[in-house]
């Protein structure tokens, strides 16, 4: 198998772990009586098992230290492969639904981008409800972050996978001195979180089961449910309200919260620049948005007005892509401006996806340097952060990042009007995806699905969902011949 052996053998240990997920919606099936759609899971487990295992037994000799080009290609290829194999139960239990809904619907969930190809929620097994949302836990941190957690016991490093995977422009931040045990540190975190999550959703009145799959949507800031009517179906400003809660949370870097933990202090948090940008947005937002619904007369009460508003600010911002009401019947700036804010108002180092806020304020203040510039020259006028100055290699890396983040975006919607897609949905699918917001504009809208795109259409916006999840650049790498020359 030449170079790709060590990537082969490592990805092999990855599909066997991979296998073990499946035990959660087994259990859900076994739970409630349902025989069958068991079977169904233990099946598609043996076979991604078996899979993994045969891979294993024909790469086993070819063990080394990942290099960073095996990283690269280890990303791609387990974003590529494992949305197949978690297909395959959807594709066997979800009636109706063709390989292509399938893929992407897996795609979408492992991804954390939430835009789904399915209707009649409702009607499905518990267990397939619970796979999808499972799916966007896993997905939500990054499931390359439990891969740099065991590799060490396989032998071998993980810093280059981390570097690929770990999104943001400051990907050389080390927490502990083994790259192993921040990825475990991260996950602790996690999984704190999404306890409290759990039992603040049972407190507001869910049932153990919708309490556990809106928790794993909710701090993967992903928005998949249960119901077509997504938390509109439970109509209970107490959900609404925990919704909120951890939305914001979740939009926080989780490595300064492992921080704060470490050091017992809350300097992390509030001495970042990122967040206290990211909170100044958000609440900035959630009162422009309040304001107008009232002053339109959306809503009778201004308590009413600022608990919607609040909410969906939250849900598209962070990318998470919740929706208790059609906001495209709102004044048409809102829904727009929604779409505007989830491009960018995340932190870097949390569930979300969009450029991240970091990159923003970065590129604002290259902005405004720029400005200074034109009046005086010879100023030294450094862009820092933190107090830092930013070294030039991250700048230029962020305003790489930016050229190609409007090309593909622009490319990828002429693909789609190519299809034969109105303006209104091929845009806004694509902001949607490569952003892993979830819903958009038009079709795709809160109120639609991307169920009735044809499959053309679907896998366009699959690779968009990719290319969004790693950041662009550790897809687009592979398809340079630097990148595969020697």
């Amino acid at each position: 198998m030449g170079t790709l052996g060590p990537t082969l053998y490592v990805f092999s240990h990855v599909l066997m772990a991979f296998a073990l997920a499946f035990a959660v919606p087994m259990g859900w099936a076994w739970f409630h009586d349902d025989v069958t759609y068991e079977l169904q899971w233990a099946q598609a487990a043996g076979l991604t098992l078996v899979s993994g295992a045969l891979l294993w037994l024909l790469t086993r000799r070819q063990r080394r230290e990942l290099a960073t080009r095996d990283g690269f290609l280890l990303v791609n290829l387990v974003w590529l492969v494992l949305p197949a194999y978690a297909a395959l139960p959807l594709k066997w239990m979800v009636p109706g639904i063709t390989w292509h809904h399938a893929y992407f619907e897996a795609m979408s969930a492992l991804t954390a981008t939430g835009a789904t190809a399915l209707s009649g929620l409702e009607r499905l097994p518990v267990s397939v409800n619970v796979w999808r949302c499972f799916l966007q836990y896993v997905g939500g941190l990054g499931v390359m972050l439990l891969v740099v957690a065991v590799l060490p016991m396989l032998g071998l490093g993980g810093m280059q996978l981390y570097k690929a995977e770990t999104p943001g422009p400051m990907k050389d931040q080390k927490l502990t001195p083994r790259i192993a045990e921040t990825a475990r540190g991260l996950w602790g975190v996690y999984f704190a979180f999404s306890l409290a999550c759990l039992l603040a959703y049972r407190w507001a009145g869910m049932s153990w089961a919708d309490a556990f799959m809106h928790m794993c949507t909710t701090m993967g800031l992903a928005g998949f449910s249960s119901y077509d009517a997504s938390l509109g179906a439970f109509q209970s400003p107490a959900v609404e309200w925990v919704a909120v809660v951890f939305m914001a949370l979740a939009g926080i870097s989780f490595l300064r919260y492992f921080m704060v933990l470490r050091g017992l202090t809350l300097r992390p948090l509030w001495a970042d620049r990122e967040i206290r940008t990211y909170a100044a947005v958000l609440l900035a937002a959630t009162a422009w948005v309040a304001g107008m619904l009232a002053v339109e007369g959306v809503y009778a009460d201004f308590p009413t007005a600022l608990r919607m508003a609040a909410f969906h600010v939250l849900s598209l911002a962070t990318t998470t892509g919740y929706a208790t009401t059609d906001y495209l019947q709102w004044p048409p700036f809102i829904p727009v401006f929604l779409l505007f804010l989830g491009m960018f108002v995340s932190c870097a180092g949390s569930t979300g996806g969009g450029i991240k806020m970091v990159r923003m304020v970065l590129l604002i203040k290259q902005a405004r340097r720029e400005l200074v510039r034109i009046l005086h020259p010879h100023v030294v006028n450094p862009v820092t952060l933190g107090g830092q100055a930013v070294p030039a290699a991250v700048m230029n890396g962020v305003l790489g990042f930016m050229l190609i983040y409007g090309a593909v975006t622009v490319g990828l919607a002429f693909l789609l009007l190519l299809s034969g897609l109105d303006v209104v949905t091929a845009f806004s699918a694509v902001i949607a995806t490569v952003n892993n917001i979830g819903p958009g504009l038009g079709e795709v809208g809160p109120a639609g699905n991307y169920g009735g795109l044809t499959p053309f259409q679907l896998w366009v916006l699959s690779f968009a969902m990719l290319l969004g999840r790693l950041e662009l650049l550790s897809v687009l790498v592979l398809f340079t011949r630097a990148f595969w020359r020697r």
